[in-house]
C-alpha cells in the first residue's frame, strides 16, 4: 500500500511539468511553393496561453534541407541561420501573448525538388516544455512558354498540376494597358477572374477551392482574348 502511494504521489508530482506546456503555434503548416530561384516569407503567430512570461531558444533543425536551400528564422527585423546560429534564436513570450514576429526567409534554391523541414523551439527554464514549427517547399522548374505581346509579358502556370497555389509570372510593357486572367472550367464555365496588377509581377491563384479537372485560363488585354492555356488541378 505505501508503495501504491509513493507512486501515486511520483505521478502527481510530474503533471506541472506536463501541463506547463501551453505555447500553441497558430499558424497553419507552412508551405514554401514557387520557382528556382525564388526567394518567399512566411509568417507565424503563437501564443503563450499560460500566465508566466517565458524565454525560448531555438533547439535544433530537423529535416531535409537541399545543398542550394536556405532557410532563415527572423524575429522582428533580425535574421539568423539556424544551422549555425542556434544560441542566437531567442524569443520572449510575455503572459497571454499572442507573438507575431516570428518569419521564416526561405531560399528556394537552384534545383527542383520536394522536402520538408522542422524547428524545434524549448523553453530556457524548462526542457519539457516545447513547440514544434512545421514547414515543407516545393521547388518547380516552370516551362518556358512564353507569351510576348506588345503590351505584356505572360509566363505559363506553375506548378501545373497544381495542388494548393498556382502562380503566373507577368510583366507590363504598357501600364496603361488593361489585362486579366479569366478562368473557366473544361466547359467553358466562368470559375474566376483576375485583375492584373502593373506594380506586381506574379499572380497568385489559389486552386484548393476548386475540383480536380482540366480548367483554361484566357489572358485579355483591353478585354480582347490573346492566348488560352490549360490548367490541371489535383488534390
Amino acid at each position: 500500500m505505501k508503495n501504491i502511494f509513493v507512486l501515486f504521489t511520483c505521478i502527481l508530482l510530474m503533471f506541472p511539468f506536463a501541463a506547463e506546456a501551453q505555447v500553441r503555434v497558430l499558424s497553419e503548416n507552412l508551405e514554401f511553393s514557387g520557382k528556382i530561384g525564388t526567394s518567399q516569407r512566411q509568417s507565424l503567430i503563437i501564443q503563450n496561453e499560460s500566465n508566466q512570461t517565458k524565454e525560448f531558444q531555438l533547439k535544433f533543425l530537423r529535416g531535409n534541407i537541399g545543398s542550394s536551400q536556405n532557410v532563415k528564422v527572423c524575429i522582428g527585423d533580425k535574421c539568423f541561420d539556424p544551422k549555425k546560429d542556434l544560441s542566437k534564436v531567442k524569443l520572449t513570450l510575455q503572459p497571454n501573448e499572442i507573438f507575431t514576429d516570428l518569419y521564416l526567409d526561405f531560399d528556394l534554391g537552384i534545383s527542383e525538388v520536394k522536402g520538408s523541414f522542422d524547428l524545434h523551439f524549448v523553453n530556457i527554464a524548462n526542457i519539457r516544455d516545447i513547440f514544434v514549427v512545421e514547414a515543407v517547399y516545393e521547388v518547380f522548374n516552370p516551362v518556358e512558354d512564353e507569351t510576348n505581346h506588345r503590351d505584356i509579358t505572360l509566363g505559363s502556370v506553375y506548378p501545373n498540376p497544381s495542388y494548393r497555389i498556382a502562380q503566373i509570372d507577368y510583366k507590363f510593357k504598357n501600364p496603361n494597358a488593361s489585362a486579366k486572367i479569366a478562368i473557366n472550367s473544361f466547359i467553358g464555365n466562368p470559375v474566376a477572374e483576375y485583375q492584373l496588377d502593373p506594380l506586381q509581377n506574379t499572380l497568385v491563384i489559389n486552386v484548393a477551392d476548386l475540383n480536380p479537372g482540366v480548367y483554361f485560363y484566357t489572358l485579355f488585354i483591353d478585354n480582347k482574348n490573346i492566348v488560352t492555356r490549360k490548367l490541371v488541378v489535383k488534390k
